[in-house]
């Protein structure tokens, strides 16, 4: 309780001090005992020195830093991301839409001074029409955009996907939205890490906004946080228990749980309401749903919130409890029984969620990673690690069941988090027998590459000739899996970029593109990443 209060004395206390942001006599608040954590947005922010993340003391009339959305079985969910208010500041933020070319007030609601924003919720949406939108705050301050309407006439539903915002570049992301507002996606999807500023997630998340509500503000968007968004290095939840260090690999959440809370409030609010909302240990939430754009079915899991860390579970070979650097040791020695992956909950979830089908032409399950060991080399050339369980290749058992449940409702699977993009159809008792998978690239890679080549730099059985390769494997946990398409960086600032899917109803096909960071998608001479475009069938 006392780290509690303390938490919340960091969040809160500003709230009693001195409107005058130039007060410098004023007797700071006493830290509490422990890590801390958002000093940027709490207590007396305004007196804070300049950062290099964002400029949190904004002009009042651009106080409102973004809104993001989705709409789901008839209702609206909007989250309104604030900058910090000062003390005398309203705490009311209104939602208003264009009727009849008339705006009208439809809702006011509270802002949370932990993280700063706040959710609209709106049943009974008619989502067979768009909607412009505006949130305002005070007298001046306002953000517009556009509510959608359902896309169920269109033959092609197309995702735009996106992972690990890394701040080596704190600039804006101009060339992203550019590409990305002239292919026009009608769904958004950012797998985590939009934050790399581990304690500082308020003006991290601020940042992102900025550098991405242009594409977001007239089009839903799916964001869930990943390992760096709550601050650890690595994450396996472990049913929400207490880690012992941010490494986090004897598993569960390194800081206070409150943290944790706000920033999946700031993220995942704004999504449709959970499967199970049931919350797990520390009360930490659950955010793992579905949402339903234009007839294609997306289920959106948690890789990381129940897997089981693997520091004191498994016999450490490598110099970290979660990297094995071993030729010689047995995958089957680190496939523990009773070691979980997605957790019965999620699992339930999929069948579930699998086995309906009123309505929906096609699925795809969203999730943080690959369900596979996709890539040798890490960090550097020369760092080849045997085996990594921050993957979801192991344990290998949960990761067979995980796909057998994508399988089994005919998804494709699309995830982040590795940095390195790559095309692979699973196995799970025989090559290619589960489900094909899209793991997108970083939007900035020069943080930790990654690349994907094997030891004997000889190709697969089966190969597509389209890069040397390519063709059947077993990665490090002896997991089937056929490479279809990698992309290596060649220097550390190259491999940068995002992902276009397209589901093509009609034909029942999908198809993955992967773009560049530095293409310009409306020249005609634009080209992809070698070895994209992939196209498969569903059926």
């Amino acid at each position: 309780m006392k780290e509690l209060i303390g938490f919340l004395a960091l969040a809160l206390l500003g709230i009693a001090c001195s409107t005058n942001k130039d007060r410098a006599d004023l007797e700071p608040p006493v830290a509490a005992p422990f890590e801390k954590l958002d000093t940027l947005a709490t207590n007396d922010w305004w007196n804070r020195a300049p950062n290099p993340i964002v400029d949190m003391n904004v002009e009042r009339k651009d106080v409102i830093a973004f809104g993001i959305y989705t709409v789901s079985d008839n209702t609206l969910k909007l989250s309104a991301q604030m900058y910090p208010l000062y003390p005398d500041e309203t705490r009311v933020v209104r939602l208003e839409i264009k009727k009849d070319d008339k705006w009208q007030e439809i809702r006011k609601q509270n802002i949370n001074d932990i993280g700063w924003s706040a959710l609209f919720r709106v049943e009974n949406w008619d989502d067979t029409k768009e909607y412009p939108y505006r949130l305002r705050h005070g007298d001046e301050a306002v953000f517009e955009g556009l509510i959608r309407k359902d896309p169920v006439e269109k033959e092609e539903i197309v995702l735009a996907a996106f992972s690990c915002n890394s701040n080596k570049d704190r600039g804006l992301r101009e060339d992203y939205v550019k590409n990305v507002r002239y292919q026009d996606p009608d769904l958004l999807f950012f797998a985590g890490d939009q934050s790399y500023d581990h304690k500082e997630h308020t003006a991290a998340w601020i940042k992102f906004g900025l550098q991405f509500r242009d594409i977001f503000r007239d089009r839903p968007c799916i964001t869930i946080p990943d390992d760096h968004d709550i601050g650890q290095g690595n994450l396996w939840g472990e049913y929400g228990k207490k880690a012992s260090s941010p490494a986090g690999s004897d598993g569960g959440y390194f800081y206070h749980h409150e943290y944790v809370k706000m920033v999946e409030r700031c993220q995942t609010a704004h999504l449709p309401d959970p499967y199970d909302p049931a919350p797990i240990g520390q009360g930490i939430g659950v955010y793992y749903t579905n949402l339903i754009v234009g007839g294609v079915d997306f289920a959106i899991i948690e890789d990381r919130k129940f897997k089981s860390g693997p520091e004191g579970k498994i016999p450490r070979q490598g110099p970290r409890p979660d990297h094995i650097r071993n030729p010689e040791y047995d995958p089957k020695s680190i496939d523990v029984e009773g070691l979980e992956l997605l957790g019965a909950r999620q699992l339930a979830f999929l069948d579930d969620w699998g086995s309906k089908s009123d309505g929906i032409s096609m699925k795809a399950v969203l999730s943080q990673t690959g369900f596979c060991g996709g890539a040798h080399l890490h960090g550097r050339k020369d760092n080849r690690l045997h085996a990594d369980m921050d993957s979801n290749g192991w344990p290998q058992t949960g990761r067979n069941n995980a796909l057998k449940m994508i399988k089994k409702a005919n998804a494709v699977h699309i995830g982040g988090d590795q940095h390195l993009p790559t095309v692979i159809h699973h196995g799970i008792d025989e090559f290619e027998d589960g489900p094909w998978a899209f793991v997108v690239p970083a939007i900035v890679n020069n943080y930790y590459s990654r690349w994907w080549w094997p030891e004997d730099e000889k190709p697969g059985e089966n190969n597509n000739n389209r890069l040397p390769w390519t063709g059947r494997y077993l990665d490090g946990f002896n997991n089937k899996i056929t490479m279809h398409a990698y992309a290596n960086p060649d220097s550390p600032s190259s491999g940068a970029g995002y992902g276009l899917i397209r589901f093509n109803k009609s034909d029942r096909e999908v198809t993955f593109e992967c773009w560049p960071r530095a293409a310009d998608v409306s020249a005609p001479d634009a080209k992809q990443f070698t070895g994209w475009p992939v196209t498969v069938s569903l059926d």
